[in-house]
């Protein structure tokens, strides 16, 4: 597998030709539209009778604003539910059906609107232009490897180097072209979304996505007025009622409908075990249907490709706070409450010191593009089945031969559209040299005590973890064999430094995932044996090779092995 070294440059180099633009200038129109779609699904959804909804809407938020208050909430909310809920007392007090469903009416259409302006965000190109410069400074610092022939802020070839670029760009860019990208990525890290956004910029040359961003980031000053005007928008979540909910769906379903390129991460937050997601979640994902089948009934030729991206690190900067929440999940109450590190401004400028003094790459690994049923397209975006025949996708919507709605048949559709985007999750991961050797010392410990569960195997002391230089290079050659053969049958992809001299793989796993923890996952001891000094980190970074039947290869040559000796 080789890395897509190319530059590109923009399909649209004009930012205000950018769907994501031509949107913002015309927001509170985009509004209104969100509004009534919102209030349309609410109809069908609850027949017109919004009094229990309204009710526990309202008590929600006064239990959010008593419990859960937010510097950067909206102005005067105390004011806007209390005013809501004393209109509702009134028109009920009235005894007058008509006034009390108008009221009803009148209160979802006022808490929709209240909902949609917090949502929708702003793109404004001197802000976008201004980040740019600044994220390419940064990451030239961060990611340019510090030495004598490397002043300032490093090079800009080296930063681009640094981030590596997997997958067949060509096709995406066509596909951009000629419809809507919606990428949908793993999520490891606070870091990812502007990874995402920096390199499909500049090393894609794609207009700017949507994306959501947590309502609490916009606590933070700087972060607020950069994503405030660079097209994000906001996704609060302590609010849980239905119409919040569908507000945001609305959102998402018309942005995409007109040709805004979404990004979202569908699997809801990030991974706590290091693994890859498995069980997506499926709101957002149903939005994209439906869009599509809301262009199919308008007749737009306009068609929507899902694209997935899988981010490959070294390490994470969050990595010890998201296992022990993980562990913590499974284990019930074995652990304690632990601190995010990635909140942490002390914590954050020592992970981004790291990344400038060692100069890690991060590997994005864009999966082959597909429609919104899962099939492939080619770069012309015409759809294929699975035995290659040409398909039209509008078909899949029709009823007595006319395109209609159908909120079951696309939640099928929606939970097939989420098993595609594992499975190719899963096929287009690439295998770090780090991972590789997580997975192989974790699992030495894990076959040489069979009688220990994971937890018995976490608690393992520090003198048992000692695994022989000899014995770790030798499993770590058979796994390599094993990786080799999968990717020949497309199972998965390998990048380059996995295929050095295995020495060499050695040093520089042990090199990368000593980075950044005080207490590294894996080392060599003064003798030159493998150790670690976390096992919880070790098991972390070794379960993002999880699902691929490595660990019953370490079983079977070690089964082998143990006959031999019998023998």
């Amino acid at each position: 597998m080789e890395e897509k070294l190319q530059l590109y440059d923009h399909i649209l180099p004009d930012l205000e030709d950018w769907p994501i633009y031509k949107l913002s200038v015309g927001r509170r129109d985009f509004i209104e539209e969100i509004n009534k779609h919102t209030l349309e699904r609410l109809n069908e959804k609850y027949k017109g009778d919004f009094s229990e909804l309204l009710s526990k809407t309202v008590y929600q938020e006064r239990i959010r604003m008593r419990d859960k208050p937010w510097r950067v909430d909206p102005p005067k909310e105390q004011l806007f539910w209390k005013r809501v809920r004393q209109k509702l007392e009134d028109a009920r007090k009235s005894n007058d059906d008509p006034l009390l469903k108008q009221s009803e009416q009148e209160a979802v259409y006022s808490i929709t609107d209240r909902y949609s302006e917090e949502i929708v965000g702003s793109f404004v190109p001197k802000t976008y232009l201004q980040a740019r410069k600044i994220l390419t400074a940064l990451f030239k610092r961060l990611l340019s490897k510090r030495g004598k022939k490397t002043k300032g802020w490093g090079r800009k070839e080296q930063l681009f180097h640094k981030i590596k670029i997997y997958g067949n760009i060509e096709r995406i860019r066509s596909l951009a072209r000629k419809g809507t990208i919606v990428i949908v990525p793993t999520h490891f890290s606070n870091l990812d979304s502007v990874l995402i956004g920096y390199a499909v910029d500049l090393k894609v040359g794609l207009p700017s996505f949507s994306y959501g961003a947590g309502l609490n980031l916009y606590n933070f000053g700087p972060a607020a007025y950069f994503m405030n005007r660079l097209g994000a928008y906001r996704v609060d979540r302590r609010k849980k009622n239905p119409i919040y909910l569908e507000a945001l769906k609305a959102m998402s379903n018309l942005s995409i409908q007109k040709g805004v390129h979404s990004l979202f991460f569908p699997g809801g937050t990030r991974s706590r075990s290091g693994k890859m997601e498995t069980q997506l979640k499926l709101g957002l994902l149903g939005t994209v249907l439906e869009a599509q089948r809301s262009l199919c009934q308008g007749k737009s030729n306009n068609k929507i490709f899902i694209v997935p991206l899988i981010l490959d690190y070294h390490f994470v900067l969050e990595a010890r706070y998201l296992i022990e929440q993980h562990l913590r999940s499974i284990g019930k109450d074995k652990y304690l409450e632990i601190r995010d590190d990635s909140k942490s401004k002390r914590k954050l400028l020592k992970f981004l010191f790291q990344f400038y003094n060692e100069s890690s790459e991060i590997v994005m690994s864009f999966g082959e593009p597909f429609d919104v049923l899962g099939n492939f397209v080619d770069d012309q975006g015409e759809s294929y089945d699975e035995h290659g025949r040409k398909i039209n996708i509008s078909d899949y919507f029709k009823l007595d031969n006319e395109v209609s709605q159908d909120l079951q048949r696309e939640s099928v559709y929606t939970k097939l559209l989420s098993e595609r985007i594992v499975e190719r999750f899963k096929r287009d991961n690439v295998v770090l040299t780090s991972h590789l050797v997580a997975f192989t010392a974790f699992e030495i410990l894990v076959k040489r005590n069979p009688a220990l569960d994971l937890f018995g195997i976490l608690k393992l002391p520090f003198e048992d973890c000692v695994i022989s230089i000899d014995e770790f290079r030798q499993q770590l050659e058979h796994l390599r064999s094993k990786l080799r053969k999968l990717e020949e049958q497309q199972r998965i992809r390998i990048s380059e430094p996995v295929n050095w001299p295995l020495d060499e793989v050695v040093e520089d796993g042990l090199r990368n995932l000593g980075l950044y923890h005080a207490k590294k996952p894996l080392k060599l001891t003064k003798e030159g044996d493998v150790t670690t000094e976390n096992l919880k980190l070790l098991f972390y970074y070794h379960n993002r090779l999880e699902g691929y039947g490595l660990d019953a290869e370490l079983h079977r040559i070690r089964s082998q092995k143990s006959t031999v000796t019998s023998g």
